[in-house]
């Protein structure tokens, strides 16, 4: 995986840098692309690093999700995939058990509709056989009532057994769906919120917000990732304060996050942006120990409206312009996605050769 190193000036960040080399190598800037390609592009696994090299400058779209599945999300698969399995075990045996229910309560109402024919089509002055059919209803209603009491029990049961793997089941799926680092939603999960704002068919008042914290790599090369670790963290705190409480917020990929707002109309979602932008501004990042000052923290951030946009695709690729668009701008600003962007954009950057 060779490409050539476009001009500081036009690349000034890491985000950018990755963001451009996949663009130049056909690869959609999805997230869970961008996080493969960031984790190789830092080093911090020399294996995955390794992997993605070897599969040249035009890796398919499930050459990646190979890669992403191995590094980044087997594990949970695995125990969903378990938990799933034993959930259908036990809905199965719990439709078995209803069956027999339903067996022993059709078998009762024979027995009911046959002793009503007998006792009516003979005289009512027949005592042997209002005794026999009273005989024979009595054992018939005890052992029915015996059968139901057992498969209340039964069901009960079930019923506790599948609570218990349905706990597992959404435990597992918080687990795959949260960021280790920042305790938000991770980058499956953004892609499963973004690929849903369109499932109705129709385009719903949504927008998708991408946020990029400035110049981080800076600040990971000057004081160290465990430091770049606790910003991120701080980060995301201050971006899940500062939006209503039902905004989805997500890490995305290194120094990424994004934000998915419902209901809101552009000068409502700015307002909301520059929100978060001021917070983050106001926030100090200073070692109370030490007394060293790691800020000012400031972030960039681009969004896009869903009702402009065909799909989820195209209102990531909106957001995404941007936020790059803040990003030239001069950083520390929020950016709505306008007509002429895209051709702005595209001008802006150099072409790389492979």
């Amino acid at each position: 995986m060779t490409t050539a190193t476009p001009p500081k000036t036009q690349v000034p960040d890491v985000a950018a840098h990755i963001t451009y080399a996949m663009r130049s190598m056909g690869v959609a800037p999805i997230p869970r692309n961008y996080e493969l390609y960031y984790e190789a592009y830092i080093g911090s696994n020399p294996a995955l690093t390794r992997d993605l090299a070897a599969l040249g400058s035009r890796a398919t779209q499930d050459e990646l999700d190979e890669l992403g599945e191995k590094y980044f999300g087997h594990h949970h698969g695995r125990l969903m995939e378990s938990a799933h399995t034993k959930l259908i075990g036990e809905l199965e045996g719990l439709l078995r058990v209803l069956q027999q229910e339903q067996n022993s309560l059709q078998s009762y109402n024979r027995l009911l509709g046959e002793t009503y024919h007998r006792i009516n089509s003979k005289s009512t002055n027949s005592a042997d056989i209002l005794r026999n059919a009273i005989s024979i209803l009595t054992d018939a209603t005890g052992s029915t009532m015996a059968h139901g009491e057992k498969t209340v029990v039964e069901m009960s049961q079930r019923s506790q057994e599948m609570d218990e793997v349905r706990r597992e089941l959404d435990e597992y799926k918080r687990i795959a769906n949260t960021d280790s680092l920042t305790r938000i939603a991770n980058r499956r999960a953004f892609d499963e919120k973004l690929a849903a704002i369109y499932e109705s068919g129709s385009r719903p008042i949504s927008s998708l917000v991408l946020a990029d914290i400035d110049n981080f790599k800076k600040v990971n090369d000057a004081y160290g990732h465990p430091v770049g670790d606790k910003i991120l963290a701080t980060v995301a705190t201050v971006i899940r304060s500062n939006v209503r409480k039902e905004c989805f917020v997500a890490r995305t990929g290194g120094e990424e996050f994004a934000i998915i707002i419902d209901g809101n109309t552009s000068e409502e979602v700015y307002q909301t942006c520059e929100r978060v932008r001021m917070a983050l501004e106001a926030t100090p990042f200073k070692n109370s120990k030490t007394g060293v000052n790691y800020g000012p923290i400031t972030i960039s951030l681009g969004y896009a409206m869903a009702t402009d946009a065909e799909d989820a695709g195209e209102l990531y690729a909106r957001s995404d312009i941007a936020l790059y668009c803040a990003k030239n701008a001069g950083r520390n600003r929020t950016k709505p996605y306008e007509d002429g962007m895209k051709k702005d954009f595209s001008k802006s950057w150099l072409i790389y050769k492979r």
